[in-house]
């Protein structure tokens, strides 16, 4: 059955943007003053296409009937079908029709011309037919027409990607973020504004949003308050010395000189290296584990996580995220932490114990929040402490604590750097928290494990780092098995490694003999 060319996929999957679309959008623009986000200019221009095709439907449609199988037609009347996209023909023929059900009624015969020829209609049909107009319906109805909205719903996916890039591409629109404004509609912003602006976060020492600029600025009251905030928004992000960090769905200005410099750098312990998994070659235990360990480089997608729908978290502090001051975002922290709008968002840790506020950067693109180096290292946490994170009544601020205990020293496993050989033994070491006794990893020298990271001798085949480890840490077991969560803790001590690849190697290499419940022993026969 014919339709309309625009109720068709292919039409929009074939549409290209033409100058009159983007002169009406011009017109949609300048007629509102306001920006439009591309949703918006996208429902437009449909409706604008629409609205044409209607135009000229309209006109082909003079001098001519819509047929409807209840009308009476005479010889050389002349019908429109708008099932049939509006093709008209020319009545050239009738005769008597008749079907058991309904009994007799006319047929006429319509001539539409090369290639179609002639085709029969039904005519005085007395019976209720989806073609008839009349009681409510109309012509819409009867060519079942979609909506823009419903044409966007189907085909945003093709529009979306030739709109944007015929806005981007034209020098009347501007954009920012999703907004769209006309160049010549800006509210004019100067480098004295901008001053001004970078003053104000500086008074206040805290991110703020265009809103709050503004009251600053005074720009012409003739501008709506929406253009007003478009345009200081489209020029502080022009501008190197202003960085959004607000979260998604809110921009709020800082200073990039404000922002801490590293916060910009993945930390060195953070950089992941470029290893993969199969998870269909885990068992279930090893699986099970991959859910218990927190580590950002890990894909919850493909694993049954629960979500954290309570208002706190509980994790265990690895040793690169000790060392570089930061906690991992992962399917049971992320609620806990919002997502940037850009590519940081400031937000507060608050000490539960003390009150003390510190501010924090969520690091969107690597999963990781940055800012806790010092309070790490106050409270004298160790690798393997329990952290649990609280949630607040504002989503910019979330709690933190550990589960402290009276300093005293205790026999734990620890690190220790022999002719730059990374070694394990059992320290004593002073503890002031509780932790994981599978995951905790003590140290005297940070600074000797510090540099064989930067050894490029160390940098050996995961597998036989593994071997090296597992053989360390069975020495000093009485079982003389290691636990694969205290393989992970161990090798993450000299390489940043996901916990994935590290049991793959547990599961491929037959040294690696497995014990139960996540415990494994090492047969130097099978190397």
């Amino acid at each position: 059955m014919a339709q309309r060319e625009t109720q068709s996929p292919k039409y929009w999957q074939d549409l290209t943007i033409q100058p009159d679309d983007l002169e009406y959008l011009f017109k949609v623009l300048l007629d509102s003053a306001q920006p439009h986000t591309t949703e918006q200019l996208a429902l437009a221009l449909i409706q604008h296409r629409l609205e044409q095709e209607e135009l000229a439907m309209q006109m082909e449609m003079e001098g001519g009937m819509v047929y409807q199988p209840q009308g009476r037609y005479g010889m050389g009347d002349r019908l429109v079908f708008p099932r049939y996209n509006y093709a008209g023909g020319t009545v050239v023929g009738q005769r008597t029709g008749y079907h058991p059900r309904y009994g007799s009624f006319s047929v006429v015969q319509v001539d539409f011309g090369a290639p179609y020829g002639v085709r029969e209609f039904a005519s005085e049909f007395p019976h209720p037919h989806p073609l008839n107009i009349g009681d409510g319906r109309g012509v819409a109805d009867v060519e079942e027409r979609a909506s823009a909205a419903d044409l966007y719903a189907r085909y945003r996916n093709w529009i979306l990607p030739k709109l944007l890039d015929a806005l981007q591409s034209s020098p009347d629109f501007v954009h920012f973020r999703d907004s769209w404004l006309l160049k010549g509609l800006l509210a004019p912003i100067s480098a004295g504004h901008l001053n001004i602006a970078e003053a104000a976060i500086d008074y206040d020492n805290r991110p703020l949003p265009a809103a709050s600029l503004l009251k600053d600025l005074e720009l012409p009251s003739t501008t709506s308050p929406a253009t007003q905030e478009f345009s200081l928004n489209y020029a502080l992000a022009a501008d190197e010395r202003f960085v959004n960090v607000g979260p998604r769905g809110q921009v709020l200005w800082y200073l990039r000189r404000m922002q801490p410099a590293t916060v910009g750098q993945v930390p060195r312990h953070l950089q992941l290296p470029d290893l993969s998994f199969e998870l269909d070659q885990l068992d279930d235990d090893l699986r099970h584990l991959l859910v218990e360990i927190d580590d950002e480089a890990t894909d919850y997608s493909l694993l049954p996580v629960p979500p954290s729908t309570g208002d706190e978290v509980t994790l265990v502090l690895s040793w690169p995220h000790r060392r570089a001051g930061t906690l991992p975002i992962t399917a049971r922290t992320a609620p806990f932490f919002p997502q940037p709008d850009d590519q940081y968002v400031r937000i507060t840790f608050v000490d539960r114990q003390s009150g003390e506020r510190i501010p924090g950067w969520v690091v969107g693109n690597y999963n990781y929040v940055w800012g806790l180096a010092d309070w790490y290292a106050r409270h004298q946490l160790v690798t393997g402490a329990y952290i649990t994170l609280h949630r607040t009544d504002s989503p910019l601020s979330v709690e933190i604590s550990y589960r402290p205990v009276r300093p005293k020293r205790e026999w734990v496993r620890g690190v220790t750097v022999q002719g730059g050989r990374l070694t394990f033994q059992n320290m004593r070491l002073q503890i002031t928290c509780q932790y994981d006794e599978l995951m905790i990893v003590g140290e005297d020298n940070p600074a000797a494990v510090d540099a064989l990271w930067e050894d490029p001798h160390s940098n050996k085949p995961l597998v036989q780092l593994l071997r090296q480890i597992a053989l360390e840490l069975i020495k000093i077991n009485p079982q003389g098995t290691v636990h694969a969560k205290t393989l992970y803790s161990a090798v993450n001590v000299v390489r940043r490694c996901p916990p994935g690849p590290i049991f793959q190697e547990l599961v491929r290499n037959a040294c690696f003999v497995p014990m139960g419940h996540g415990y494994w022993t090492y047969d130097a026969s099978k190397a």
